[in-house]
């Protein structure tokens, strides 16, 4: 009996133990994604520093946020790419790349101060900037006129991790058919060079879009269920009841006149 006892001790020792470590291993493990998920302090500090020391024209500003903790990055390759085919643009698509770029670098400089320290809340500050500026300053209008020296903007390679370069494919694909098209092939074609067939599989599920070859057959949209009519090809009798109704037709014709009423019941159906 004593034995038993005694194992039986051993043994909760031996759970409460195990139970205390792993608790620890959670704690720590809890701790340090914690700091995965905010900004450091020193990133913080230098990145503030940097907004309210860079101008407001050119791609400095948006360097700041180049190897933060947060991994916020895509920035600075965005303002690069669309200035640097500046001197193709006219005079209208000018305009808009660059007040669209202003737009973005001046609300980084006054919201980051006042933005959190949490990651998504970084994030969501830059993508928000995003989505305001260049539908404000009609980006989209800017690349549909100058689709032609825009093909550095899509880069299959740029999207990982999301951040804001994925903020900037979402919103050139929601700028029309023409762009949405352009957008999908580029990176339809990119995404095959670095993963082969695969990305030949997810455009079969998930076409980019059916506008791309208005040429080739697509999918028939679902049908709307229609209300039954007598005249229906799926109302048809089947063989067995056609056999059926012929008997009863032909019985009718043999029965005598003094039957017609009950004949005229089953003519009814």
């Amino acid at each position: 009996m004593m034995v038993n006892v005694s194992a039986a001790m051993f043994l909760l020792l031996g759970c409460n133990h195990l139970l205390a470590m792993e608790l620890h291993d959670h704690i720590l493990e809890k701790q340090g994604s914690q700091v995965k998920k905010r900004l450091s302090l020193q990133s913080t500090a230098e990145i503030q520093s940097c907004l309210v020391s860079s101008g407001d024209v050119g791609c400095g500003m948006f360097q700041c946020f180049n190897n933060n903790s947060c991994e916020i990055q895509g920035l600075h390759h965005i303002c690069l790419t669309l200035l640097h085919n500046a001197g193709r643009y006219n005079s209208q698509g000018k305009s808009y790349v660059k007040d669209a770029l202003r737009c973005v670098a001046l609300g980084l400089r006054q919201r980051f101060s006042c933005v959190s320290r949490r990651c998504s809340a970084v994030k969501e500050m830059v993508f928000s900037l995003q989505r305001e500026c260049y539908s404000t300053h009609n980006l989209c209008l800017a690349v549909q006129d100058h689709l032609d020296t825009m093909g550095n903007l899509v880069q299959f390679q740029l999207m990982f991790p999301a951040g804001p370069y994925v903020e900037l494919m979402n919103f050139l694909l929601k700028c029309g058919d023409k762009i949405r098209s352009w957008v999908g092939q580029r990176l339809r074609g990119q995404c095959e060079q670095h993963w082969g067939a695969l990305c030949s599989t997810f455009t079969n599920i998930c076409p980019l879009g059916q506008s791309d070859a208005p040429g080739l057959p697509t999918s028939p949209a679902p049908s709307i269920p229609r209300p039954v009519t007598p005249t229906d090809p799926l109302q048809q009798p089947t063989r067995e009841n056609a056999s059926l109704q012929e008997l009863i037709k032909g019985n009718q014709r043999r029965k005598p006149v003094r039957n017609r009423a009950a004949t005229n019941d089953y003519s009814d159906d």
